[in-house]
């Protein structure tokens, strides 16, 4: 049968409820037994641990996975019912739940092409493969642990925020006038109260005085539901192809005293015929306009704390990892290791292949099918996965396009000698989408001992010179010379160069800036702006608050590390990173690190290996779309596929960590967006107005088309229409355009990790929560002994940046 547990009792702060299939239980009103109990206590977070709890946990979710089979569950507690009276139905209700479940599963079978057996009021199949089946998932079930556990309990706490306009609600940007409730957050701008509220006063024209004075205020209610931060979810408007109710989702007792004094309301409300006709007729005016999913009701959403009590805030899981979700913006990419835009006004974003191609981008996603730049033939690479020479890095000069020059850093080689290239090129004078390869001017080039350890990145900074990143040279140890490359100040190698490029048609390339903290000491190259890197691979400049400027010039980098930390700096003028000496907080080189005269800075943040073994570094978001990301450091590790976030305390100057996730249940279900990713982070990136990137891959290969760039988003609130609206400045386009065509899905129902583990065995579960069916896929690795929803086992032997 089935059986409707209120959860009232177990989960007093949420109006929710579970439907279990069972055919173990005998036919009563409700069968509660005391494993479920269990189950229910622990997804309401009220019972976390235990060995006992743990067994009741697993007997409990064999029960579900299994559909109550007498047999996966203790018999003494499958044969004996027990219900209390706070979760006891009536007998009648009871009955329409099986009804109307098996009305839905004789539908599913028709579909499914399924034939259901006669006598069994649940979904099954009358063949050996169901028996199957669930011997397959006794077996998988002995492998979930609490990890998975608490995925479920997570289900329940999904609230999902949307605007009729099938996006984030937001804060106004001035108090509304006439839904003053949601003057704070929701979904109106002070265009669509003003509408709302000419609606109003004409209803007040059109109903005689009398009825207008005892329905006002149902009306105010009823219009002002446009502007809830959940008026997707009242209008049953949760995707662009769903009908738009004319009423939003009441719930019944509201609905129930509305019709006895203010039926006559609804067609003035509402141009729906089929709801005029059904106007004389409670139960089934009632019926039509209630909600499926009846956390979301008007009146009960606006006390449901679940539904309540983080709204507008980025949402955080039980363990506190940040909820995002993603925007695909590009993909087929080789190892994409760069994007950058070009600072003036058009907006485009230039996105570099590790082969050394350039490709443009224009702010509608399409794509020149010209390269902007070709250096293919010169560079250094390999479609060895792993590889760290290629083409990997560049940056537009500060005032470009006046001067319209560009700077690249990428491999060289000659036999078994390898070498760094930083070269200058100018756009060409007769497309602006297109460099001018003859133009190619070398600004600097430094041998490099070992394969590995290339660094890669360049950067233009406020100050306006050229900032250069570059690796110690490679193996493992930095073992040139007495104390290394990185601690040498004679050597290139290990180190943050800043150079002035600026006026430098006529002598020499670049120019040492007069500040830089060696150039009176004549045992140190005056290029040298900080030492002891080992090998940064992804710096950025902080833009600043948009509105303080508090932050901004600050550079931020991700140096790999060795063989147990990787490491985020803040790196500034003349100060030592530490590498051999020191790797993250511990020490490297022992003897070296006991030195006094060392002086070196610690990281502003390490992690441990069994988190990630090779850090990307990200950007401080500062972009207008998402103010709850403003200030928030967000990086990751190419190898683990993990997103990090840093987010500074401005009293005590500590960096506080937290996980990013991708959104779980609900979190990501607007249109437009997923919740995964391809595993091997390679870089990070912002465009003109700042908006945050990442790219990734699934084949870490120079040569494999399997990079994808995703714009990271947060679901739980935007800024307000309009107020992020971009004006490009207009660009000649020479080339055919490819448009883009996005690929990404997002994985159903993800509660957990971004991306799919190899070589899983699957074993799924349905909940229902309020007339929701959620699905759930355990991914188990064979061997593994761990199971996780949605979760992800990388792949291990890729080589890293080490």
């Amino acid at each position: 049968m089935y059986c409707e547990v209120a959860a009232s009792s177990l989960l007093p702060r949420a109006q929710t409820s579970l439907l279990v299939r069972s055919r173990a239980t005998p036919p009563v009103s409700c069968t509660t037994p005391p494993f479920l109990n269990t189950l229910l206590r622990f997804l309401s977070g009220s019972e976390m641990g235990g060995t006992t709890n743990q067994e009741s946990l697993l007997w409990a979710l064999e029960f579900l996975l299994l559909g109550g089979q007498v047999g996966s569950v203790p018999r003494q507690e499958a044969e004996t019912p027990r219900c209390n009276r706070a979760t006891r139905l009536p007998r009648g209700q009871a009955t329409a739940l099986v009804g109307k479940a098996r009305g839905q599963e004789e539908g599913a079978a028709r579909r499914a092409g399924v034939r259901l057996c006669p006598a069994s009021p649940v979904l099954q199949e009358c063949s050996q493969a169901e028996i199957a089946w669930r011997m397959a998932g006794r077996r998988a079930v002995a492998g979930i642990g609490p990890g998975a556990l608490l995925a479920l309990r997570a289900l329940l706490a999904a609230a999902h925020p949307q605007c009729l306009d099938f996006r984030p609600p937001f804060r106004p940007p001035q108090p509304l006038s006439f839904c003053v409730q949601y003057s704070s957050f929701g979904c109106c701008t002070a265009e669509q109260d003003a509408a709302l509220a000419r609606r109003f006063r004409a209803l007040e024209t059109r109903l005689d005085p009398g009825m207008w004075a005892t329905c006002a205020g149902y009306a105010l209610d009823l219009l002002c539901q446009e502007c809830s931060p959940y008026a997707a979810h009242l209008y049953d408007a949760e995707d662009p192809a769903t009908p738009l109710r004319t009423v939003p989702g009441l719930c019944e007792d509201y609905c129930l005293d509305m019709w006895q004094i203010c039926r006559g309301l609804f067609r003035h409300l509402s141009p729906d015929h089929e709801l005029w006709a059904l106007e004389s007729n409670r139960a089934k005016l009632c019926r039509y306009l209630s909600l499926d999913d009846t956390d979301y009701c008007f009146p009960s959403l606006l006390v449901n704390e679940n539904l309540n009590s983080n709204l507008g805030r980025v949402v955080a899981d039980a363990k506190g990892c940040l909820q995002l979700c993603l925007e695909e913006v590009a993909n087929g990419l080789r190892n994409p290791v760069a994007m950058v835009h070009a600072g003036d006004g058009s907006h485009r974003f230039f996105v570099a292949e590790q082969v050394g191609l350039v490709w443009t981008y224009l702010p509608d996603l399409s794509r020149l099918e010209k390269p902007f730049l070709n250096v293919s033939q010169a560079v250094l690479t390999s479609p060895w996965e792993g590889d760290e020479r290629g083409f990997l890095g560049l940056a537009f000069h500060p005032h470009f396009p006046h001067p319209s020059k560009l700077y690249v850093y990428y491999s060289v080689g000659v036999g078994y000698r390898e070498w760094i290239r930083i070269s200058e090129f100018r756009v060409s004078e007769d497309d602006e989408n297109t460099v001018d390869h003859g133009s190619e001017r070398i600004i600097l080039e430094i041998e490099e001992p070992a394969s590995n350890h290339n660094g890669g990145q360049l950067l233009f900074g406020y100050d306006g010179y050229l900032y250069i990143f570059t690796g110690d040279g490679g193996m493992a140890g930095d073992p040139f010379g007495k104390f290394g490359n990185a601690q040498n100040k004679s050597a290139l190698l290990g180190k943050v160069l800043r150079i002035d490029v600026d006026r430098n048609e006529r002598g020499p390339p670049y120019r040492i800036p007069p500040d830089n903290p060696f150039v009176d000491d004549p045992g140190a190259r005056p290029e040298v702006y900080a030492l002891g890197v080992r090998n940064m691979w992804r710096c950025s400049f902080d833009r600043g608050d948009p509105m303080s400027g508090t932050g901004r010039g600050r550079l931020f980098c991700g140096d790999v590390g060795q063989n147990k930390y990787e490491e985020v700096d803040l790196v500034e003028r003349g100060r030592n990173y530490g590498w051999r000496a020191r790797e993250g907080f511990e020490c490297y080189d022992r003897k070296l690190c006991a030195n006094a005269s060392l002086d070196d800075v610690l990281p502003i943040f390490a992690y441990p290996h069994k988190l990630g073994k090779s850090v990307t570094g990200g950007y401080v978001y500062r972009g207008c779309e998402y103010p709850n990301l403003n200030g928030l450091y967000i990086f990751g590790d190419f190898m683990s596929g993990r997103l990090m976030s840093l987010r500074e305390n401005p009293e005590t100057g500590q960096w506080k960590y937290s996980e990013v996730c991708m959104g779980r249940g609900q979190t990501c279900a607007f249109p437009g967006l997923i919740n995964n990713y391809y595993p091997y982070i390679i870089s990070f990136a912002e465009d003109e107005a700042g908006e945050l990137y990442f790219m990734s891959t699934g084949v870490p290969s120079a040569t494999a088309a399997r990079g994808v760039i995703y714009k990271v988003i947060d679901p739980s609130r935007r800024a307000p229409p309009g107020k992020c609206k971009i004006h490009p400045a207009q660009v000649t386009v020479k080339s055919h355009l490819i448009p883009f065509v996005p690929k990404e899905t997002p994985v159903p129902s993800t509660v957990s990790d971004t991306f799919q583990r190899p070589e899983t065995q699957q074993v799924s579960i349905d909940l229902q929560v309020q007339g929701i069916l959620f699905n759930r896929t355990f991914s188990q690795v064979p061997g593994s002994g761990e199971a996780t929803p949605g979760g992800c086992s990388l792949r291990q032997g890729v080589a890293r940046r080490v």
